[in-house]
């Protein structure tokens, strides 16, 4: 195994300054006209707005599969016996010693039969790879490791072809203090470990761990289901997969790397394969980064999103202590804890996501930043939170039991104010406070100088919220995009819910929910918004229609929810328009997620007639702020 630097743009750090430029050309801005989601074409390179973007650029030692690793001599290969209690072998680089055999020189060794209570040490001095094939060989040993190494430069376990290949300890170590963190595992190296083949393997970790290394583990092919008390497969400085089945069941957690000593270790990298994980504890956690590039991931973490966990239990579907960087990929996540969570920031440019949770979709302490993928998060507690989410693109449908998307800061610190940051209390109605807030849509000249940001710059987002549909603890910037939200329908929470500013220049909002908090973009904004708060709640699947002087449809919408407000923007919206607004109706055409391209619309009740004139134009009574 050769060894080489991967360099990876896996970090997304933004920090907010004062109108600069973005240097982002050619965004796709989507706006809602005549009832369809179409695509214009705005350039952002001149756009003044409220970030920059600094990305760091992180470096692993990451191990790279040598084609020459993987070809040996057969003529050559040393064969090993293993016959019930005994162990046969005439090669003097083979030691054995009643059920124990001691591997003392690098070369290939071919393992078959069964032992049925015995051990395979690898201890050799020399430089080289040791391979131990797998041929139909079944190890247990009741108190050690089935396979130990001790040293060696590489060690490769070679699954042989369309063999079945068994690995188990016991319950026990023979010893009376085992070392702190020492053999635990049923395969246990000290060296780097590559698992490599066509074959399977099946491991029963009675002890602790399944599968260990102390230093690399890299998996390049081969079917492997493991069954842990503790850890499924662990390698301490990394944890990589280039191709395989693995299938974990574990007691605590399923894939993992845990150097704490190096902050360049400590991480998992995935390329390929079909990993299925069912842990009590993280189904997949790094020290470090988790870097996804491609693969099939069934996981299920603490039991599932029905599960109840204690304060102290951690059950992340994926975890990392750093950053999470997803290229690709196919997850379905069934968590008690967060799906995914990183301690500072996710990166998604790419991937397919089933998510259902106990917790949150996406959670990054730092910054949340999803640039493409298809996400959908069919049950959460809330969908995204972080203290800085930036959405560029992808296809995002999530159902939160409190608020959609939160941004926030600390960790589970949902919706809760934090006046350690310097974000106070929210002001009366109509006050200017001096703490930060300004009452968004009344103060052109507030400039928030706040650690929570939401930008919007582009992607099809579709929020259903018992809480906040999106609550934001600091300012919001859209540029591009289409939000749809549903709910909530409690008075105290709103569709739209943020304490700075919401500066708009493109996209299109549907935000349909209660009006005791509902909110719409504020006045900094450079495109028209149109807030209606009913006198009245409106039952769900109710149609609302709007339609310009020339009976153009403009929107067509059926909320999923009971609903008493409603705020949209569209570029379609004009100044000095007049504009028709129609409750209820029928309407024919394509329905996607309750917005009409509309073939024919019959009216139902007018609720009233306006025209454009201001950047926020507002029907019915304000909503105001929580008291």
């Amino acid at each position: 195994m050769k060894k080489k630097v991967l360099t990876l743009i896996s970090l997304i750090i933004i920090i907010p300054l004062a109108a600069c430029a973005t240097g982002v050309a050619d965004t796709q801005t989507q706006a809602v006209t005549s009832g369809t989601v179409s695509e214009s074409t705005t350039d952002l390179t001149s756009t003044e707005t409220e970030s920059s973007l600094v990305l760091e650029v992180l470096t692993h030692i990451t191990a790279e599969l040598d084609p020459q690793d993987t070809t040996w001599n057969e003529a050559d290969m040393i064969p090993i016996t293993l016959d019930g209690t005994a162990i046969l072998s005439e090669n003097a680089s083979v030691q054995v010693q009643g059920s124990t055999a001691t591997i003392t020189d690098a070369g290939t060794y071919a393992l078959t039969g069964t032992l049925t209570n015995g051990q395979i040490i690898v201890d050799t001095q020399e430089d080289g790879m040791v391979r131990l094939v797998l041929d139909s060989a079944a190890i247990h040993n009741a108190t050690g490791p089935a396979i130990l190494v001790e040293n060696a430069e590489q060690v490769m376990l070679v699954l042989a072809d369309a063999t079945e290949n068994s690995l188990s300890d016991g319950t026990e170590r023979v010893t009376a203090a085992v070392e702190e963190d020492g053999p635990n595992a049923t395969v246990y190296s000290k060296a780097d470990l590559i698992l490599y083949g066509n074959g399977t393997l099946i491991v029963n970790g009675n002890y602790q761990d399944g599968i260990t290394s102390k230093d690399n583990l890299l998996i390049a092919g081969g079917t492997y289901i493991v069954t842990a008390v503790d850890d499924g497969i662990r390698g301490k400085d990394s944890l990589q997969v280039l191709d395989g089945y693995i299938t974990v069941q574990a007691g605590g957690d399923g894939l993992k790397s845990d150097n704490e000593e190096d902050v360049t270790l400590g991480y998992i990298q995935v390329e390929n394969g079909q990993i299925t994980v069912i842990a009590n504890g993280d189904a997949i956690t790094a020290q470090a980064d988790v870097i996804i590039a491609g693969g099939e991931f069934n996981l299920s973490s603490g039991g599932g999103s029905q599960a109840l966990l204690t304060d102290d239990t951690s059950a992340k579907g994926i975890k990392a202590v750093n950053t999470i960087t997803i290229t690709g990929g196919t997850f379905q996540v069934d968590s008690a804890d967060d799906a995914v969570h990183a301690n500072n920031s996710i990166l998604v440019t790419d991937g397919s996501f089933t998510i259902t949770t106990g917790d949150d979709g996406f959670h990054a302490d730092a910054v949340l930043q999803i640039d493409g993928g298809t996400i959908a998060i069919e049950e959460s507690y809330e969908g995204l939170e972080s203290a800085v989410i930036m959405i560029n693109g992808g296809d995002i449908h999530l159902v939160a039991s409190d608020d959609g998307i939160n941004v926030s800061g600390g960790n589970d610190g949902s919706g809760m104010m934090n006046p350690a940051m310097g974000h106070g209390t929210r002001p009366e109605p109509g006050q200017r406070p001096a703490n930060g807030f300004a009452q968004p849509g009344t103060d052109d000249t507030f400039e928030y100088d706040g650690d929570y940001y939401l930008y919007i710059h582009g992607g099809y987002i579709v929020v259903n919220a018992d809480g906040d549909g999106v609550d934001v603890n600091g300012a919001v910037e859209m540029t591009a995009g289409t939000v749809i939200v549903n709910g909530p329908t409690d008075p105290r929470n709103g569709a739209i819910d943020y304490d700075a500013t919401f500066t708009l220049s493109g996209g299109a909002v549907i935000a349909a929910g209660s009006a005791g908090m509902a909110q719409s973009a504020g006045n900094v904004s450079s495109q028209y918004s149109i807030l209606i708060n009913f006198e009245q709640a409106i039952p769900a699947g109710t149609l609302i229609h709007i339609q310009d002087g020339q009976e153009n449809d403009i929107l067509t919408y059926s909320p999923a929810k009971l609903y008493q407000s409603i705020a949209f923007t569209s570029p379609a919206l004009v100044r000095g328009e007049t504009y028709t607004i129609f409750i209820g109706g029928t309407a024919s055409g394509t329905v996607t997620d309750g917005l009409y391209q509309v073939d024919t619309y019959t009216p139902g009740d007018e609720y009233t007639t306006l025209t454009l004139s201001e950047m926020i134009t507002t029907i019915g009574i304000q909503g105001g702020f929580r008291p």
